[in-house]
């Protein structure tokens, strides 16, 4: 194999694979970076038998083939590269990366031994990248990451009348999403949040992404691209989840999220060992505070739209944050419900027709 690529364009597939690939394994062939040259482009793929990814760019190719190098270094080298060209060649037992002055030599590993890229299950409909993005990167935010409680760490996907559903939750917070979709098949399934959200980052935002899946996995594909991975079989606590969408309100705010959202990061300082911020609601507007007697205390006053009764809550900061990112740009609603019930956030649906929703449990209630 030997071919001539855009340095950048291999450093950033290179460094989407390395992140979709384990780091430590027992056996080095699963963490490596399968390079296959053909005509006038060069795919860059991994898989570690239950996630696969599969990238092409454009590269000029002088000869032909297929070997498997050490994924990390190989990311690691190209990012380093300064040269806007870079040429991989295999050399005996070793693929060189050349640039005009310096030559790096990574190992090859057993092609034969590498388990393959799985084929892709079955379309079941498209969707617009932008529009995914906006809803699948917000959504998967809100699943948890221990790994001990797996059905927490997905995010259900539900195909049905023109809009896919998406749902996720850690139990001390959920994003709900609805957004329209071009089905040509069922689908419900629970799929890990993180390889999606990574997923749903690579296309570019004028790509149009097909969603494949079938008993055993799901798949995003576009031109250029795809990725795989295996479902989660644990069932997901559906009729549950959806209680907690049905808000008695006790106070509704209208707010721009990037403000409040600015507050609650400088509140952080002062948010204590548990990272706490209290938002009270008052007359035209929201006062932010955070108090720690080691660190001291802040107070922000912040203007918006209430209606309803004068409350008080306290939050994990980190989870507002998280919140408040998903309806970057946009006015955002909180819905504030009595006790120690979810405070809702949402928002009225983008000109990409993402209806998203975001509720957040408080740390208590102060009244």
């Amino acid at each position: 194999m030997d071919l001539t690529a855009t340095t950048a364009d291999l450093a950033s597939a290179a460094a989407d694979v390395a992140r979709l690939l384990p780091t430590r394994v027992y056996d080095p062939v699963l963490a490596g970076l399968v390079l296959r040259a053909d005509a006038s482009a060069v795919e860059l793929a991994g898989s570690d038998r239950e996630h696969a990814v599969r990238l092409t760019r454009a590269a000029t190719v002088h000869s032909d083939g297929a070997v498997v190098v050490p994924a990390k270094p190989l990311a690691e080298t190209l990012r380093a590269v300064e040269d806007p060209q870079v040429r991989l060649v295999v050399e005996g037992s070793r693929l060189a990366v050349r640039t005009s002055t310096a030559r790096f030599a990574l190992p090859l590993l057993d092609l034969t031994a590498h388990p393959g890229i799985p084929p892709l299950p079955p379309a079941v409909g498209s969707i617009a990248a932008r529009t995914l993005a906006s809803a699948l990167v917000p959504v998967s935010s809100a699943a948890s990451k221990d790994d001990a409680l797996p059905v927490f760490t997905g995010v259900r996907m539900h195909g049905a009348d023109g809009r896919l559903e998406l749902v996720a939750t850690d139990r001390y917070r959920m994003a709900f999403a609805s957004l329209p979709w071009v089905a040509t098949g069922e689908l419900d399934v629970l799929a890990p949040a993180v390889v999606l959200a990574e997923a749903a980052r690579q296309p570019g935002r004028e790509a149009v992404v097909a969603v494949h899946a079938d008993a055993d996995r799901i798949a995003l594909s576009w031109a250029g691209g795809s990725v795989s991975t295996a479902l989660l079989a644990a069932p997901f606590p559906d009729d549950r989840v959806r209680k907690l969408l049905e808000a008695v309100i006790d106070s509704t705010v209208l707010v721009e999220a990037d403000v409040l959202a600015g507050a609650v990061r400088r509140a952080v300082p002062y948010a204590g060992p548990h990272g706490s911020v209290t938002i009270q609601v008052d007359d035209g507007e929201l006062r932010v505070r955070g108090s720690d007697p080691q660190s001291g205390e802040s107070e922000e006053s912040v203007k918006a739209t209430i209606d309803g009764n004068r409350v008080t809550k306290t939050f994990q900061a980190r989870y507002l944050a998280d919140a408040l990112r998903a309806f970057s740009g946009r006015r955002v609603e909180l819905r504030i419900q009595d006790g120690l019930r979810s405070t809702v956030l949402t928002s009225q649906a983008g000109e990409d027709g993402v209806e998203l929703t975001y509720l957040v449990v408080p740390l208590r209630t102060v009244n």
